[in-house]
């Protein structure tokens, strides 16, 4: 039997069973958001950042019960369905979190509904990919900067269309561009840029999800002495920087190869993965 459970709402049921009625507002109107999270070692990898992330996005929302989602919460029904799904140590975790209830525009509650997925993961642990990645800029469409460009809603048609883009020009991911022209990130990564001895990201300001991976590299490079700036990156860096890395949760850090004819180093995406198999936050260390 090969049969595989989700949590919708609180019930175990078979992934395969409908579920979502035609008045589902996440279907309607992308009206919820998620998180992906990485379950390693009997727990889910930095799971304070996902769950400060969350419950401050469910705020923003104006979804009910932004407390109910803890760590306690989130890390025992990760667990319960990682063990019904007979998942090995590597698991990837989707939490949706959407309004329930129906209406139009104007919702007619605010209560959250959830649905949490657990799939298995091919990759053990965080590790370097032997092949580096190989980008291209979308430009057809640009992402809007707002008070809500930072969230992991369910509103995901750019990243779509630049991931048709993706497989139209057979490279591994896209870059997408903020509304004024510069970086943002990828299909589902933060960008990293290491240009004259300095590390440079997309600021928050500039339309990028506040990615917990992101969060995670800017304190480890702290640690080892490396300055990151958040900042206004045009595209054009990417013909002169030394090295292009990406990070998301699921693989903590992917370096990028090539972009059109320039080639990239690895030597920092190599030392910082090295140490994110290591790194724990101080929260789950036990400590203040």
């Amino acid at each position: 039997m090969n049969d595989k459970y989700i949590n919708n709402n609180g019930s175990l049921v078979l992934e395969n069973q409908p579920i979502v009625t035609s008045h589902n507002r996440s279907l309607r109107y992308g009206d919820g958001l998620f998180e992906t999270m990485r379950w390693m070692d009997n727990d889910i990898r930095f799971l304070s950042y996902h769950v400060e992330r969350l419950q401050r996005s469910m705020q923003v929302l104006y979804l009910d019960g932004a407390q109910k989602f803890d760590a306690y919460f989130i890390r025992e029904k990760a667990a319960e369905l990682v063990k019904k799904n007979r998942l090995g140590n590597d698991a990837r975790i989707r939490l949706s979190v959407y309004r329930a209830g129906g209406g139009l525009y104007s919702p007619e509650t605010n209560k959250a509904h959830y649905l949490l997925e657990a799939t298995d993961l091919a990759q053990d642990g965080y590790h370097l990919n032997k092949t580096g990645v190989i980008i291209d800029v979308y430009k057809k469409h640009r992402k809007a900067v707002n008070g809500l460009s930072h969230l992991k809603s369910n509103n995901a048609l750019i990243y779509v269309l630049a991931g048709i883009e993706r497989k139209r020009l057979g490279c591994d991911d896209m870059l997408i561009l903020n509304q004024d022209g510069f970086l943002c990130e990828s299909l589902s990564a933060n960008i990293f840029v290491w240009y004259d001895h300095k590390l440079y990201t997309p600021a928050l300001s500039e339309g990028c999800i506040e990615g917990v991976m992101r969060r995670v590299v800017i304190e480890m490079a702290g640690e080892i002495g490396i300055e990151v700036v958040e900042a206004q990156i045009s595209p054009e860096i990417l013909h002169e920087t030394d090295e292009l890395f990406l990070t998301n949760a699921i693989h903590g850090i992917h370096w990028v190869m090539g972009y059109q004819k320039k080639r990239y180093f690895n030597h920092l995406s190599k030392k910082l993965q090295d140490k994110l198999k290591k790194w724990q936050l101080a929260s789950e260390l036990g400590e203040e």
